[in-house]
């Protein structure tokens, strides 16, 4: 887990900072003690970024990892059942097409959350 300390101006801005942030975290995650990484994981960090796709919906916007939604990024304010979120709010994915609404991860234009190569942590 990393902590994404950039804030942004844009929501494109912010999920860039976000995937840079979790790309940081597996490279550090996939280093053993001496500060080598194996053949596999070289391969794996130069096609992070292609494996990255950005979805536009009405209330989201869905980040895709490979075949998994890595987190969905709320493009304006609204309100669910048992709280609210700001526009730039990071959920985790309760499905292929449905955020968890039981509370915001951190925030892409703020900043100071924390991440995983993974995508955003759950709840404690």
């Amino acid at each position: 887990m990393m902590t994404v300390n950039k804030t942004a101006k844009t929501l494109d801005e912010g999920i860039q900072n976000m995937l840079e942030t979790a790309k940081m975290d597996y490279q550090m995650w996939s280093t053993n003690a001496h500060g080598e990484q194996s053949q596999w994981t070289k391969d794996s960090i130069a096609k992070w970024d292609k494996q990255i796709t950005i979805k536009q919906g009405k209330k989201f916007i869905k980040v895709i990892k490979e075949n998994g939604v890595f987190a969905f990024i709320a493009k304006d304010d609204f309100s669910a059942p048992f709280t609210s979120f700001k526009k730039g709010d990071v959920l985790m994915a309760a499905s292929w097409n449905r955020p968890a609404l039981n509370a915001p991860r951190g925030n892409v234009l703020k900043g100071s959350y924390n991440i995983a190569w993974t995508g955003p942590l759950y709840l404690k």
